[in-house]
């Protein structure tokens, strides 16, 4: 056989082994790749998802990298099964961005001996030994439900009954925003969450189980604390078709800052939202650089977000990226 059509058989080889129906390649010019990463993600049920996808993608894109692409489509099985094809393709790094905290370890104990690092990307994961992954890169969860519950707790001046959207249950995301949610309108005995439901981050969700609470409580509901963005909107149409005022019967507040949410808030439907920055490709790529060097690298690092409402939401509207 011809030596140099060996490396291209086993190349083809390997490209064939990914996930039919989940996984992608982004082809890269050259024939050898200096860098082959797996990109494990949850999905693509939300423009917040999408655009992290398409920030680590453009990364790999600009930096020369071969990425293998595999879509969770929601379930923790089959983001496991895309990790051990990642090493079965001896990838060089591996990011997953975890649908639920609990969990890993097998997994990730397989791609600790292949000595493939990971790096976590907005989700982080509850293991006994953190040296299964190097670094997450992600927003302070907690502190955005802090935010969120003193911005609310001004707004209603301290009294007044809600109602919560939850996301994803056993998520990151979901656990650390009530955490910090709740802490902050502890400080306020009037304010009491009369409602809490999850809605599993989707907007379809958000508004069946906004119009629950809606036939449930009614016009006792002050305000609405939804964990994203994309909940908040199905919520605005619920609160809409009940005949009620988004915006002023019910005051809402939520979590990502989409550029939806902001023209919601430019609408007068929508009163805030707490930033939580999807673009994290440029700093996934950065870790992995740096860990490929054999430098060290923080073991967590904390992505620095804004909030956004009527005083500042219109004008950065135009140049929202998400």
């Amino acid at each position: 056989m011809n030596k140099l059509f060996v490396p291209l058989a086993l190349g083809l080889l390997g490209f064939c082994s990914c996930q039919k129906d989940t996984s992608t390649s982004t082809p890269v010019s050259g024939s050898k790749p200096a860098l082959v990463v797996g990109f494990s993600q949850i999905g693509g049920e939300n423009d917040w998802r999408n655009a992290e996808t398409g920030s680590i993608r453009s990364e790999a894109e600009k930096r020369g990298v071969d990425l293998r692409f595999s879509d969770g489509q929601s379930k923790q099985e089959n983001q496991i099964k895309a990790l051990r094809n990642f090493v079965a393709q001896k990838v060089d790094a591996i990011v997953l961005a975890p649908v639920v905290e609990t969990g890993w370890e097998p997994v990730l104990k397989e791609v600790k001996q292949a000595k493939i690092p990971v790096i976590l990307v907005d989700r982080g994961i509850d293991v006994t030994d953190d040296s299964l992954y190097a670094t997450l890169i992600a927003s302070d969860f907690v502190e955005e439900g802090r935010r969120a519950g003193s911005w609310l707790a001004k707004k209603l001046d301290g009294k007044g009954d809600i109602v919560e959207l939850q996301g994803t249950t056993g998520s990151a995301p979901a656990i650390d925003r009530k955490k910090g949610f709740d802490e902050e309108i502890a400080k306020s005995p009037g304010i009491k969450i009369i409602k809490s439901q999850s809605g599993d981050f989707k907007r379809a969700n958000g508004k069946e189980v906004m119009e629950a609470f809606l036939k449930a409580e009614g016009k006792n509901i002050r305000a609405v604390y939804s964990h994203n963005d994309e909940m908040a909107l199905g919520a605005i149409q619920a609160i809409e078709e009940a005949g009620y005022k988004p915006g002023a019967d019910i005051v809402l507040v939520s979590i990502d800052g989409m550029k939806a949410a902001f023209q919601a808030i430019a609408d007068g439907k929508l009163n805030c939202t707490v930033e939580c920055n999807p673009l994290l490709g440029p700093a996934a790529f950065d870790a992995i650089d740096a860990l490929r060097a054999g430098k060290a690298v923080p073991k967590k690092t904390i992505v620095q977000d804004g909030l956004f409402d009527s005083s500042n939401a219109k004008e950065a509207l135009p140049s929202r990226k998400y």
